[in-house]
């Protein structure tokens, strides 16, 4: 199952959510909204869920125990997004605790539950896509500035990212920067041309992008591969090739 996992991060309004749009008359998709009800940008046939409480996730009676159950109903699950559930933790469960340092260890155990107990309970035919925010953090060891998913407490610390083997960056890139990676998944189209950026996946690391955490298995993508149509049925496709 964990060969299907999948991190799909970014910045606001860079596609994250509408790279599910060709996915959309998949029926057998859980999509789990996190973001206090946020319409798709784009009509689906998903089954959708809005999540008010981060424990209608896990646990017997949660989520992602009824789609392991079901998966010939339900062939993909996604979390849209981990960063919005994890602030939807925090503010039910921290902010209104007594005992703030206890809840914090609570924070980090229900993300470490959800990532290493409820995720693999899931059948090995099935999909997990979770998208994230990303920001941008100094680090002072380093002297750098990265580009990471951003929790809080010890989760922060340990890395949102070291969860994942297949993570794919959301990115609006200029039509200039694209040249040399043209690719059979990056197709420009007259929108893009009129526009003068497209939006895509960023699948490798590059020299300006170093500080940041894409993540691939060893060469699914090639160095031409690098930027890709944000579309997550090619990332699919790649996978179950890859792992065939």
């Amino acid at each position: 199952m964990l060969n299907k996992l999948m991190l799909v991060c970014g910045k606001p309004a860079t596609g994250k959510s509408v790279s599910l749009r060709n996915m959309a008359d998949n029926t057998k998709v859980l999509y789990l909204c996190t973001e206090a009800g946020k319409a798709l940008p784009f009509k689906a046939k998903f089954i959708q869920k809005v999540v008010t409480d981060p424990y209608q996730l896990i646990g017997e009676n949660g989520y992602i125990a009824q789609a392991a159950a079901n998966p010939d109903k339900i062939d993909t699950v996604v979390i849209d997004s981990i960063t919005y559930l994890m602030s939807m933790f925090e503010q039910m469960y921290v902010n209104t605790s007594s005992d703030t340092r206890k809840a914090w260890g609570e924070y980090a155990n229900y993300f470490k539950k959800l990532m290493l107990t409820e995720i693999p309970k899931l059948q090995e035919s099935q999909k997990v896509i979770i998208t994230a925010h990303t920001a941008d953090i100094y680090n002072e060891r380093e002297l750098a500035l990265e580009t990471l998913v951003k929790l809080k407490g010890s989760v922060m610390n340990e890395g949102v990212e070291s969860y994942f083997t297949n993570i794919v960056s959301t990115k609006r890139v200029p039509l200039s920067a694209l040249n040399g990676y043209e690719n059979k998944y990056l197709n420009i189209t007259e929108d893009d041309k009129i526009e003068g950026f497209k939006y895509v996946f960023q699948t490798r690391l590059t020299a300006d992008t170093v500080n940041e955490r894409i993540r691939q298995p060893f060469n699914m993508w090639s160095r031409a591969e690098t930027y890709i149509d944000n579309d997550l049925n090619y990332v699919i496709e790649r996978l179950e090739e890859y792992y065939k």
